[in-house]
């Protein structure tokens, strides 16, 4: 969270207007499109390193705010669990397991990508893993699920060095069981667009071969993920975090809370 909130505009000759940075145009683009400005908690000296994006001609406008965070809540429904009783995943050799196994006999914490080569995602799996050595002193496991195939699994995990392990859910069936949101509205967001900014400045970014391959841009590449902290026992899911769209990461102290309190 920000140490100090305001409402800063910034009205500059941008580069990312023209077509330098191609993420940043999309963003622009769709921001212009909605008539709105870019809504997101920032540091303020992270707003500044932002006028770097300034060298070209144009006009850029930023309004930091308080972000949303996504939605939390102690459970979930029964039909919800009843439902993830009937959805497997599959580990990085391709073996199918009941996804209920991941937490039947420990507690684990499970973080569900927007796909495998999200950059959001790769900036989730280090957020939950820089908490790891806690999580392991609790005996709690941390488990990355992507809407995708296994070899996008495995391509993710060799390239994030997640220290957790890492499912591939081809079918989608996890996000529809827990009622993830998807949609292009909850993915070209003007504070996920700056989100997206800030992320590039500090080294992520997105793999665009994985995003294109053909699992992720036939469902669209709009679905939203989250996270919960589940067992020990399939129907134990004390905790759940919905992204309300990309880049809604939870606040993770919240989430270190429910699994190792």
């Amino acid at each position: 969270m920000a140490a100090s909130i305001q409402t800063i505009v910034f009205q500059t000759q941008s580069a990312v207007s023209h077509g330098k940075n191609p993420v940043a145009t999309s963003v622009l683009k769709a921001t212009r499109k909605r008539n709105l400005g870019f809504s997101v908690d920032l540091k303020l000296k992270e707003i500044g390193k932002l006028s770097k994006f300034s060298e070209g001609r144009g006009r850029f406008t930023v309004f930091a705010t308080a972000g949303s965070p996504g939605i939390a809540s102690s459970g979930v429904s029964e039909d919800a669990i009843s439902s993830l009783d009937t959805v497997e995943v599959f580990d990085l050799n391709g073996k199918s397991i009941p996804i209920s196994d991941l937490w039947e006999d420990r507690k684990a914490v499970v973080a569900f990508a927007r796909h495998f080569g999200c950059v959001f995602c790769r900036r989730r799996a280090d957020f939950l893993a820089s908490k790891k050595d806690r999580m392991d002193a609790s005996g709690v496991a941390l488990v990355i699920i992507g809407p995708g195939s296994v070899d996008q699994a495995k391509a993710f995990s060799e390239q994030t060095k997640f220290k957790g392990e890492v499912y591939a859910d081809p079918s989608h069936l996890s996000y529809r069981a827990l009622s993830f949101v998807s949609g292009v509205s909850t993915t070209f967001t003007p504070g996920a667009g700056l989100k997206i900014i800030q992320l590039y400045m500090e080294g992520y970014r997105q793999d665009w071969g994985l995003s294109f391959e053909k699992d992720t841009v036939t469902r669209g590449g709009w679905q939203q993920g989250g996270i919960i902290v589940a067992g020990p026992g399939r129907n134990n899911i004390s905790y759940v975090h919905k992204d309300k769209e990309a880049g809604d990461d939870p606040d993770i102290e919240d989430v270190l809370k429910a699994c190792c309190s």
